[in-house]
């Protein structure tokens, strides 16, 4: 089913690493919630796809899948949810700020937002909602109240996530469509614009009708 959308409403697609937030959040988030020896203890046993994926011949999303399995497999649910609901307020110390600017002029001018992104739900989720925006990511699997280290959706990434934007909003309800990335595997998503920046590419956010002067 579709979001419900307004014909003069415009849609903004933001992703996240790299884009709206400066850092590389899922690594961040290992070390925000795991002790240094799981850590190490987990990476060892994945060595060989780690090297592999440094060397480039081990793909990103195979890579972040592997990893989240090998770190949070039978983690508490309960627990790490309280732990990244404290990450997700850490995060905003960490943001693009002319791309937050960018975005909060999009929600002043009664724009739909959305985050597009390949990291996980654990954390975005909380993360969302401090900005009141929508979320579009790779969402975890839990069973009792644990992680089992499986995801339930595919990586959000490169064709899934055009893919995923289609399933949950029709664009021609929109006027316009906006979107920000920043690497290949947001090209897609790109591609369905409007008006599209790349981080490191392009040099001029695209120009939204109403210069809003915004706090952040």
């Amino acid at each position: 089913m579709y979001a419900t959308g307004k014909k003069n409403k415009n849609l903004a697609l933001f992703d996240f690493d790299g884009t709206l937030c400066k850092k590389d959040s899922f690594t961040g988030f290992i070390f925000y919630a795991l002790r240094k020896r799981h850590i190490v203890k987990q990476g060892i046993k994945i060595l060989p796809w780690i090297q592999a994926y440094y060397l480039n011949v081990y793909p990103a999303p195979a890579m972040r899948s592997k990893l989240f399995r090998a770190m949070f497999s039978n983690a508490n649910a309960l627990e790490l949810q309280q732990i990244a609901q404290d990450y997700a307020a850490s995060l905003m110390s960490q943001l693009n700020l002319p791309l937050l600017k960018q975005l909060k002029q999009h929600q002043a001018l009664g724009d739909e937002v959305v985050l597009v992104s390949a990291s996980v739900d654990v954390y975005l989720q909380h993360f969302c909602n401090l900005l009141s925006i929508d979320l579009i990511c790779t969402q975890a699997e839990q069973v009792n109240n644990t992680y089992t280290g499986q995801y339930t959706t595919p990586d959000c990434s490169s064709k899934q996530k055009r893919l995923r934007i289609l399933e949950k909003y029709s664009l021609d309800h929109y006027s316009v469509i906006y979107a920000y990335g920043n690497s290949m595997e947001d090209n897609e998503m790109l591609e369905l614009a409007d008006h599209a920046y790349m981080v490191g590419v392009d040099k001029i956010l695209p120009k939204l009708p109403i210069d809003i002067q915004i706090a952040i």
